[in-house]
């Protein structure tokens, strides 16, 4: 398979949460910290997110509605130019998240490109609106994403030969459930949220099919400050 090696590295509750009021609780802080530093030790120049986590945290929200712009462009991969090779991978199968640069620039995170990975649902206008950006795009699938396809490309296209996975639930099981995760780091905020609509590290799209639990196998346990953990586990092939 030609793919990069994929490490899913996640922050989570002692109770499997990874989103609610434990990420901003005090007593956590130094884990959390932790959790930023780990980045550096896996050094992957390119982190996946799904749609949800780039509407909150790193694209302009929405694109909303958008004007009709004439231009047509064939539903085929677009690699633009870039002057880093750093980048921000953003699953959007329908072309719905904003934008106002091709690269992302976060504070204490080096600059990187933008790579919106697409499937054939997405409109010709919002082709025409990514390139008015002049941002990377790649197809992966007609109307369900394609993960073993996004993986090929990846690394086929630009080069990358490292990739992180950081959620949310559903993207990570998408990855998961096809087999494409080598290695899953945990860091465990020694914190029980308890909310019920939390986000959990993995989770199943009802459209996807049941299938059996997904065994690990630990490769190292690491306590951190203020009683965390860092759990590594590779896929038990």
């Amino acid at each position: 398979m030609n793919k990069p090696f994929v490490v899913c590295h996640m922050l989570t509750s002692i109770d499997g949460k990874i989103d609610g009021a434990y990420m901003s609780a005090p007593d956590g802080a130094s884990t959390r910290a932790e959790y930023g530093n780990l980045l550096g030790f896996y050094d992957c120049p390119a982190t996946l997110y799904g749609t949800v986590t780039m509407e909150g945290s790193y694209a302009e929200g929405l694109a909303g509605e958008l004007p009709k712009s004439g231009a047509v462009y064939p539903k085929e991969d677009y690699l633009a130019t870039s002057d880093v090779q750093n980048y921000i991978v953003s699953v959007d199968p329908q072309g719905v998240l904003g934008w106002k640069s091709k690269y992302i620039e976060k504070k204490n995170r080096p600059k990187a490109h933008v790579i919106e990975v697409l499937t054939e649902q997405v409109s010709e206008d919002y082709l025409a609106y990514l390139r008015s950006f002049d941002i990377s795009y790649i197809f992966a699938g007609k109307e369900q994403l394609d993960c073993t396809l996004v993986l090929d490309k990846l690394k086929t296209m630009f080069g990358i030969e490292r990739l992180m996975i950081a959620g949310g639930g559903l993207m990570n099981w998408s990855f998961l459930q096809e087999g494409l995760i080598d290695e899953l780091s945990l860091v465990i905020v020694p914190l029980a949220d308890g909310n019920r609509t939390s986000a959990s590290i993995f989770e199943k799209a009802d459209f996807l099919p049941e299938r059996t639990p997904i065994p690990f196998t630990l490769k190292e346990v690491k306590q951190l400050p203020d009683d965390g953990l860092w759990l590594r586990y590779s896929l038990k092939r």
